[in-house]
């Protein structure tokens, strides 16, 4: 599992966790498509946009390793925000690659790429 130095642990001053610190033994959490309801706890919302925050200022447009992204995190950008690249992917491998999708996280958090 690549650690990724440098990216945030979490969000400053709450308990939401941007990253694991050390693979699971049994396999990697399983990463699965969550809803995201509008009407979501204002600090959800703010995790997620820290969250998309940290993974733009890491990776940019470029494909990344899941690594040691923390999978609930993960899971609540998946499949709008955040893509699978390529054919084989699977859910519960730190290996799996993934790349931020500009125009669905331009839309749903534009205060991360305009300020």
């Amino acid at each position: 599992m690549i650690k990724y130095r440098g990216f945030p642990s979490r969000l400053p001053s709450s308990d939401f966790h941007f990253t694991i610190r050390r693979a699971n033994k049994a396999g990697a959490t399983k990463l699965v498509k969550r809803e995201r309801y509008a009407d979501r706890r204002h600090a959800d919302r703010r995790a997620d946009e820290g969250f998309m925050r940290a993974l733009w200022d890491y990776f940019g447009e470029e494909p990344f390793e899941r690594g040691n992204l923390d999978a609930g995190r993960l899971s609540w950008l998946l499949g709008r925000e955040v893509e699978v690249v390529g054919d084989s992917f699977d859910p519960e491998d730190y290996e799996a690659l993934l790349q931020i999708n500009m125009g669905r996280a331009m839309v749903s958090f534009p205060d991360v790429f305009t300020g």
